[in-house]
C-alpha cells in the first residue's frame, strides 16, 4: 500500500480577516480622552490644594526664600 494514498485532506472555509480601522481610532480617541480628563481633574486638584495651602501660611514665599541681608526691619510708626 502507498502511504500517500492513505492521506486524506479536509478543507474548512473560513472567513477572511478584517481590520477594524475605525474600531481602533474611536477607542484610541475614547482612551485618550479618559487620560485627558484624569489629568485635568488631577491638576485641579492638586492646583487647589497648592493655593490653599499657601494662602495659610503666614510668610509670603519671598521672605521665605530671602536669605534677609539688610537686616531686621524697622518698626514703622
Amino acid at each position: 500500500m502507498n502511504p500517500q494514498a492513505l492521506e486524506t485532506v479536509t478543507w474548512i472555509k473560513v472567513e477572511k480577516p478584517v481590520f477594524d480601522l475605525v474600531g481602533v481610532v474611536l477607542s484610541s480617541l475614547g482612551l485618550a480622552f479618559i487620560c485627558a480628563a484624569v489629568s485635568f481633574v488631577l491638576g485641579i486638584a492638586l492646583g487647589a490644594y497648592f493655593v490653599s495651602r499657601r494662602r495659610r501660611q503666614a510668610q509670603s514665599w519671598s521672605e521665605e526664600i530671602s536669605l534677609h541681608l539688610a537686616g531686621p526691619e524697622v518698626p514703622r510708626g
